[in-house]
C-alpha cells in the first residue's frame, strides 16, 4: 500500500484529528491519531496488519508481541498473516510483563508491534523485557510513527505511516497561547481539560 492509501484509511475512519490535544507524554499537539477509530473496523485493521506483516514476511517470525491495549489487536492480526503466535504485555507493578501464563523462550524469533509511537516508551519497555528473556527480536512494526524519526529502537523498524507532527511543552504551546481549548484523549481520559 502507498502512504496516501494508508493516510486515507486513517482520515476516512476519523482517526486523524486536528485541534489541541494533551498527549500521554504531557506534551501538546495540534494533531492526534485516535487509533481506535480505525481499529474498530476489522476489515481496515486487517488490511493495515496485512501490510505490516508483508514487511516482515521473510524473517521466519515465531511470535508477534505488542503492549496492551492496541498491541493486542495488532499482534493477533499480524501473527495470523505470518503464521505465528500472538502475545501481549501488560503493566504489573508499573512495569511491562508477560502475564496469563505467556512465555518466550531464549532465542525465540520475535516481532514487536505497536499502534502509535510518539516517544517509543512502551516499545522500549517491551524490548527491555524481551532482552531479559533472551528473545531474538528481529524488528518493530508500527501503524504510525509520530516521533518524527526520533524513536530509535536499534532494530529494523517499519512504520506504515510516518507523521512529523510538532509537539510542544505546555509552557511553549502556541495553541495554549491562542486560547484554543485543550482536549485530552486516549485511554487515560477523554474530554476537554481547560
Amino acid at each position: 500500500m502507498r502512504r496516501e492509501e494508508i493516510l486515507k484509511i486513517f482520515q476516512d475512519s476519523g482517526a486523524y484529528l486536528e485541534g489541541h490535544f494533551l498527549l500521554t507524554s504531557g506534551r501538546h499537539s495540534g494533531h492526534y491519531v485516535e487509533k481506535f477509530q480505525v481499529l474498530q473496523y476489522p476489515d481496515l485493521t486487517e488490511k493495515l496488519c496485512q501490510e505490516l506483516a508483508e514487511r516482515f514476511q521473510n524473517q521466519n517470525i515465531q511470535t508477534v508481541i505488542g503492549p496492551a491495549t492496541g498491541g493486542i489487536i495488532l499482534s493477533q492480526l499480524v501473527a495470523k498473516q505470518l503464521g505465528a503466535r500472538a502475545l501481549f504485555t501488560e503493566r504489573e507493578n508499573g512495569k511491562m510483563a508477560l502475564r496469563r501464563g505467556f512465555q518466550v523462550e531464549p532465542g525465540e524469533r520475535v516481532l514487536v508491534v505497536e499502534d502509535i509511537v510518539t516517544t517509543g516508551g512502551s516499545v522500549m519497555e517491551v524490548l527491555t523485557l524481551l532482552e531479559k528473556l533472551e528473545a531474538n527480536v528481529l524488528g518493530v512494526g508500527l501503524l504510525v510513527d509520530r516521533s518524527g524519526g526520533k524513536a530509535d529502537f536499534g532494530l529494523p523498524t517499519e512504520a506504515l505511516l510516518d507523521l512529523s507532527i510538532p509537539t510542544y511543552q505546555p509552557e511553549e504551546c502556541p495553541l495554549c497561547q491562542a486560547g484554543v481549548p485543550l482536549t485530552q484523549r486516549g485511554s487515560r481520559k477523554l474530554g476537554v481539560t481547560k
